[in-house]
C-alpha cells in the first residue's frame, strides 16, 4: 500500500484496538496500525491482519505517513497520562484540519481540557464512548462521539458504517461538544453498572432464598428474556448459568470468586452526580456492593463472629416470588435510568451541551452492554416528551411501576426477612419513595441544623427565612425572622 492512502488510522493493538481495525476492514476501509511495541503490531500483522487492508507501521511518522488527508488517527489506550503522552508526540506530525479520535475510556474533563488545547492548535479532537466489548468492537459496537461539529462530519462516514446497526439505523450519532462523548460513556458504565448489580441481587434471591440451583437459574433467565426484561445482559447471564467447570464438574460460576473488581467509570460517575446535586442512588449502591465485595477476607472473618438471621424455609409461593424478583428487576432498571437520564440533563445543563436525551437511547439498543428491547420505550417517550425532565413521570413508565411495586416491595421484603443483602433493589425503592413523597421527614433535619448551627428554615405556613433560639427560657419570644445580610453562624460539624 502506498503512503497517503489509508481512510484511517489506529494506535493502540490491545483486544479492543485490534477488533475495531478489523471491524473497519470489513467495512470496506483500509487502516493504518501502530503499537509502542512494535512485536504486538508484527504479530497481528502476520496472524489476524494478514492478507487484509491493513497497514502495519513502526513509528509514528510512518503511522501519519500513511494516511490520506484530512488524516483520521483513533487512539485506543489506557486512559489517563499515557493518552497525553502519544498526542504530544502524534500531534506535531499532523496538519491544520487533521482529527485526533480518543476511543478510550477517557475522563470528560480530560477530553474539555485535550479539545481547547488541540483545537487552538488547529488540529480537530473527537473524544469518542465505545461500548460493546470485544464482541461489539469486532462485529459493531455503540459510539458516543463528542466534539466540535467539524470533524465529527469528517470521521461519520466511518463510524457510522462501522457501528452497531438497529432497525437499518447506525448506534452511533453525534452527542455533542467537546466532552459530551465521553461523558455520556461514563453514564453509560454507571447505568451498567447498576444492571449488573441488580440482576446479581434477582440472583442472590433465587438461589438463597427459592434454592434455585443453576439449570433453573438458566431456564428462568432465559424465559425473562423473552419479555420485557430482553436485553444482552440478561442473555449472557443465562448463558452463564449453563457453563460447567471443566475441572470440577460444577457449575462454573459457583466456582468464580465473588470478589468484583472495576475500572473507575462507576466512581466517575458518582462523582459528578455529587457535583451536580443528583441522586443515583442505584448506580452509588452498585459501586460499594463491588467495593465491599473486595473485601473477601474481611468478610469471611466478619461473618465467623457477626450474628446471622434465624434459618428459615421460603414456605411461601415459589412462583410467586420469581415473578416479584422479574418485578423488582424490572422497576429498579426503571429507576436506574432515571437517574442516569436525569445526571446527563444536569451534565447537558452545566456545560451547554444541548443533549438529544432520544438519540442517547437510541445509540445504546445495539453494540453497547447495556442494549435492551426496553430501550426503545425510552426513544418513544422522549417522543412524547423531549424536556421530560423523570422517566418515571412518562405514562408508560408510571404504568409498569405502578403494576409492580407491590411486587418490588415483596421482593426486597423478603430478601431483608431471609438476610440477603440487596442494596441496589432498596435504594432503588427508597428512591421511588422518596421521589412520589409530597413530603419528607427533613423538616426534623432542618430544625436539627437550626438548633445546633443557627442554619434557618423555611415555614409551610408563610414566606421567609427563620431561625429559632431553641434553648431560650419560655420567656422570650422562640422564633425570628432571619437576616437575610447577616452570614448563619457555622457549627464545626457541618
Amino acid at each position: 500500500m502506498t503512503a497517503n492512502q489509508c481512510d484511517i488510522g489506529l494506535i493502540g493493538l490491545a483486544v479492543m484496538g485490534e477488533n475495531l481495525v478489523l471491524n473497519m476492514d470489513s467495512k470496506g476501509f483500509s487502516v493504518a496500525v501502530f503499537n509502542r511495541t512494535t512485536e504486538v503490531t508484527e504479530k497481528f500483522a502476520a496472524s489476524r491482519a494478514k492478507g487484509k487492508n491493513i497497514q502495519p507501521t513502526r513509528t509514528l511518522e510512518e503511522f501519519v505517513g500513511a494516511l490520506k488527508k484530512p488524516r483520521k488517527a483513533m487512539i485506543m489506550i489506557k486512559a489517563g497520562n499515557p493518552v497525553d503522552q502519544v498526542i504530544g508526540e502524534l500531534s506535531p506530525l499532523l496538519e491544520k484540519g487533521d482529527v485526533i479520535i480518543d476511543g478510550g475510556n477517557s475522563l470528560f474533563t480530560d477530553t474539555q481540557r485535550r479539545c481547547r488545547d488541540l483545537e487552538g492548535r488547529g488540529i480537530h479532537f473527537v473524544g469518542c464512548g465505545v461500548s460493546g466489548g470485544e464482541e461489539g468492537a469486532l462485529k459493531g459496537p455503540s459510539l458516543m462521539p463528542g466534539g466540535s461539529r467539524e470533524p465529527w462530519e469528517i470521521i461519520a462516514p466511518i463510524f457510522r458504517k462501522i457501528a452497531a446497526q438497529v432497525d437499518g439505523e447506525p448506534c452511533c450519532r453525534y452527542m455533542g461538544p467537546d466532552g459530551a462523548g465521553h461523558y455520556v460513556k461514563m453514564v453509560h458504565n454507571g447505568i451498567e453498572y447498576g444492571d449488573m448489580q441488580l440482576i446479581c441481587e434477582a440472583y442472590a434471591i433465587l438461589k438463597d432464598v427459592i434454592g434455585m440451583d443453576a439449570k433453573q437459574l438458566a431456564e428462568t433467565f432465559t424465559e425473562w428474556n423473552k419479555g420485557d426484561l430482553d436485553s444482552y445482559l440478561i442473555e449472557i447471564t443465562s448463558q452463564i448459568f449453563r457453563k460447567i467447570d471443566p475441572e470440577t464438574g460444577k457449575p462454573l460460576v459457583d466456582v468464580i470468586l465473588d470478589k468484583a473488581g472495576q475500572k473507575g467509570t462507576g466512581i466517575w460517575t458518582l462523582q459528578s452526580a455529587i457535583a451536580q446535586s443528583v441522586v443515583i442512588s442505584t448506580i452509588n449502591a452498585a459501586v460499594e456492593a463491588r467495593v465491599i465485595s473486595s473485601r473477601k477476607d474481611e468478610r469471611v472473618a466478619s461473618s465467623k463472629i457477626l450474628p446471622q438471621p434465624k434459618p428459615r424455609k421460603f414456605k411461601g409461593d415459589r412462583a410467586q416470588l420469581v415473578d416479584a424478583v422479574r418485578n423488582a428487576l424490572y422497576a429498579s432498571k426503571i429507576v436506574s435510568y432515571a437517574q442516569g437520564m436525569e445526571l446527563l440533563g444536569a451534565a447537558s445543563h452545566q456545560y451547554k451541551w444541548n443533549l438529544n436525551f432520544g438519540d442517547i437511547a437510541t445509540i445504546w439498543r445495539g453494540g453497547c452492554i447495556i442494549r435492551a428491547k426496553f430501550l426503545n420505550r425510552i426513544v418513544e417517550a422522549y417522543k412524547r416528551d423531549s424536556d421530560l425532565h423523570n422517566l418515571l413521570l412518562d405514562s408508560y413508565f408510571t404504568d409498569i411501576i405502578e403494576k409492580t411495586q407491590d411486587n418490588w416491595r415483596v421482593a426486597v421484603s423478603t430478601a431483608a426477612q431471609h438476610g440477603v443483602p440487596v442494596p441496589a433493589f432498596s435504594a432503588s425503592l427508597a428512591y421511588f419513595d422518596s421521589y412520589r413523597s409530597a413530603r419528607l421527614p427533613s423538616n426534623l433535619l432542618q430544625a436539627q441544623r437550626d438548633f445546633f448551627g443557627a442554619h434557618t428554615y423555611e415555614r409551610v405556613d408563610k414566606p421567609g427565612v427563620f431561625h429559632t433560639e431553641w434553648m431560650e427560657s419560655d420567656q422570650k419570644p422562640a422564633e425570628k425572622r432571619a437576616e437575610p445580610k447577616e452570614p448563619a453562624r457555622r457549627h464545626a460539624g457541618e
